[in-house]
């Protein structure tokens, strides 16, 4: 069944190779530290289950992890101060090794991510993917992971095999070598970091995203099937509702996140909905095929509402989950708003993305880390002439008198007063002025 979430977003290319999660390699998941703590820990586990635990000093030149295929158990963590832990990867289990969080290594993993996509066209795959991963979040449980969310339980076979993710292990494909280059950022953060970087990069806001989630370590810890949306239930609207409200979305936040749709095409073989190919779709890029929403659908923009609305293009695609945008009142007054304003689209889709990217996230520092860095209010400097209350521009010996005052209570041109003090003196200056001039009159 054609999954609602990504919603039904489908690659726009298709590597030919097997479909089977363990066919991915992968590099060891690791547990976020705080970027303060810069030691990184590496676990020695024996065939004997004896255990070893040591620091490696931050000096020391460190390789990137090598890849391993699956393998019933994960048989050796080896220690070693000079490299980073390697880990083999099971259907059974993954192993984790805690590691400092290098920003470094984040901003590169965005830096590759953004290479890949002019040159394999996975925008919408990408979205999907993150979606996906976040998108099984359950507001109603509270223990982690149990209630699911951005965990990087995704990359697990067993919920790849989940009908919603059909063909979502070509986008671990796409990812897998930049989890492998760059260790220390954990799949959960990596998943999130692939789509919001792909909406920018076509065309669409930026994401306001936070870092720092934590891996599941097994695939026992997946959530159940069921969890994500269908594109054709019923009663498109209450399950639309029962859906997304079980994640803590509202009306809005539901159809803002619906013009997502902007970009990827349905692969009938994948989701059965949408024709084998149209117009727009025939000659790619990226692998040829399947119906899109909109015919610049590599375009992030508000074409998707206004394409809906006016149904006017057979070779555009509908699904019953889209039609209902504009049928449902309380959907209705949003998907209007959003066809014609695309500016308040954007807005409330960047709002609506970071809000579904953090869903049932345990973050390592538990406010998050920033890739810009944290948002810090500029002080507003100290401009004598902008307290005066005439019409007249003050004189520079009163501007000094006032920025005397201002600075012997603590003030400076960098440091705004946090109390009322300095508008007193400019009532008291303006009451004496005035005093002054009657007295003269």
């Amino acid at each position: 069944m054609a999954d609602r979430l990504s919603l039904t977003l489908l690659q726009a290319q298709s590597p030919n190779s097997p479909t089977m999660a363990s066919s991915l390699s992968g590099a060891a998941a690791n547990r976020i530290l705080p970027v303060a703590s810069r030691a990184r820990f590496s676990l020695s586990l024996s065939s004997a289950s004896r255990s070893s635990l040591s620091l490696s000093s931050p000096s020391c030149p460190l390789s990137s992890a090598k890849c391993f295929r699956f393998s019933p158990f994960i048989s050796h963590l080896s220690l070693n101060s000079q490299r980073r832990s390697m880990v083999n990867v099971s259907s059974r289990g993954f192993g984790t090794v805690a590691a400092a969080l290098d920003l470094e290594q984040l901003k590169s993993a965005k830096d590759d991510i953004k290479e890949i996509l002019k040159t394999q066209f996975c925008h919408p795959i990408l979205v999907r993917l993150g979606w996906h991963d976040a998108g099984t979040y359950n507001k109603n449980i509270e223990e982690w992971p149990q209630r699911g969310g951005a965990n990087g339980s995704l990359r697990f076979e067993v919920e790849l095999k989940h009908g919603a993710n059909a063909g979502l292990v070509n986008a671990l494909k796409v990812i897998q070598p930049i989890k492998d280059k760059y260790s220390d950022v954990t799949y959960a953060d990596l998943f999130q970091l692939a789509s919001a970087t792909a909406i920018e990069e076509a065309g669409g806001p930026k994401i306001p995203m936070k870092y720092g989630r934590v891996d599941v370590t097994v695939p026992e810890q997946c959530p159940e099937e069921g969890r994500l949306p269908a594109a054709g239930p019923p009663s498109p609207a209450d399950h639309l509702r029962e859906v997304f409200y079980r994640m803590g979305l509202n009306d809005k936040e539901v159809v803002a996140l619906s013009g997502a749709h902007t970009l990827g095409r349905s692969r009938p073989e994948r989701s059965g909905w949408g024709k084998p190919e149209t117009k727009y779709t025939k000659d790619g890029p990226g692998a040829p095929g399947g119906q899109s929403w909109t015919v610049q659908w590599l375009k992030f923009d508000n074409s998707y509402f206004k394409d809906i609305k006016e149904r006017k293009d057979e070779n555009l695609l509908v699904l019953p989950t889209d039609a209902v945008l504009f049928e449902d009142p309380s959907f209705k007054v949003y998907a209007e708003k959003y066809a014609e304003d695309q500016e308040a689209f954007f807005k409330d889709y960047a709002e609506a993305h970071a809000k579904l990217s953090n869903l049932g996230a345990k973050f390592d520092p538990p406010e998050g880390i920033f890739l810009d860095g944290p948002k810090q209010a500029v002080p507003e400097k100290f401009v004598a002439a902008k307290y005066s209350s005439g019409k007249r521009e003050l004189s520079d010996t009163m501007k000094q008198k006032i920025r005397a005052e201002y600075e012997a209570v603590g003030g400076s041109p960098d440091k705004p007063l946090q109390s009322n003090y300095f508008l007193n003196i400019m009532i008291l200056i303006a009451a004496l002025a005035f005093l002054s001039s009657l007295v003269m009159n």
